[in-house]
């Protein structure tokens, strides 16, 4: 996207001090934005802070506590006077917890997978809603999903519970674009394909999975993702040149989506 597709637009971006929520930050305050990001790692949050500057503000927050978004808005509302957009990136694998196989997936395993890539993300829109109603001035949520949310791969990447709320975060979203489209309220997906994020850590060190990735996902020499190929997506979606979109889903793969993989 072009500098200048973000100007005088404030963004919320909760999961965005590390990461691809931090890449989206960077890339939306180079496109003219004012951000406000949200992270739980504090020297996370104070190395966002210092990037930012007087572009943004960075606060300490978890994503799967209720209050920590309306915060977040609040504060972007009080430094800059309004709220255009919300980005939540927030989530992340629940192995470490169970998840798995439906067979195996243990009780731990389901309720923290669904909690922190579900009703975080449900927190998060819900705040967004609440103040662009009250602005009376529309705006844009931006959702974070995955290709396993429609397109699974069994053989390396069984994990149904973090499947099931990758898909409910597409139903959630097509049906809030729904209802909120005549007060001009847009709401979006952007599904990623494998990235390097610290959840991939387990994919880039199997040479087998790696090798799979290349004939999954083979556009530009057969790669994992970049933080960088996914940031021109939440840019346009962010803003007004997707003024007219609302309830799709951008897959950003690399082909995983329309491709077997060996």
């Amino acid at each position: 996207m072009a500098s200048g597709a973000l100007d005088e637009k404030v963004i919320v971006i909760v999961g965005g001090t590390a990461g691809l929520g931090l890449s989206a930050a960077r890339t939306c305050v180079a496109a003219g934005a004012r951000i406000v990001v949200v992270g739980r790692n504090a020297k996370d949050v104070e190395a966002a802070r210092e990037e930012l500057g007087e572009f943004g503000v960075a606060m300490e927050g978890d994503a799967i506590k209720s209050a920590t978004a309306g915060k977040a808005i609040e504060v972007a509302v009080q430094r800059f006077g309004k709220l255009d957009g919300m980005y939540h990136v927030a989530g992340g694998s629940g192995r470490q917890w169970g998840d798995g196989p439906v067979h195996e997936i243990s009780d731990e395993g389901w309720d923290r997978t669904m909690q922190l890539n579900m009703t975080a993300l449900f927190y998060s829109n819900r705040a967004a809603a609440k103040q662009f109603l009250a602005q009376a001035t529309g705006g844009s949520v931006l959702n974070m999903g995955s290709v396993l949310g429609y397109s699974p791969a069994p053989k390396f990447f069984a994990t149904h519970a973090y499947a099931a709320a990758k898909s409910a975060v597409i139903g959630f979203t097509r049906a809030c674009a729904a209802y909120y489209a005549p007060k001009s309220i847009r709401f979006n997906v952007v599904a990623p394909g494998l990235m390097a994020t610290p959840m991939s850590q387990r994919a880039l060190g199997n040479d087998e999975i790696l090798k799979y990735i290349a004939s999954k996902q083979p556009l530009d020499g057969g790669r994992i993702g970049q933080a960088s190929d996914l940031d021109g997506a939440v840019v346009y979606l962010l803003s007004d040149a997707a003024k007219f979109v609302t309830g799709q889903v951008l897959a950003v793969d690399g082909g995983w989506g329309v491709c077997e993989g060996e």
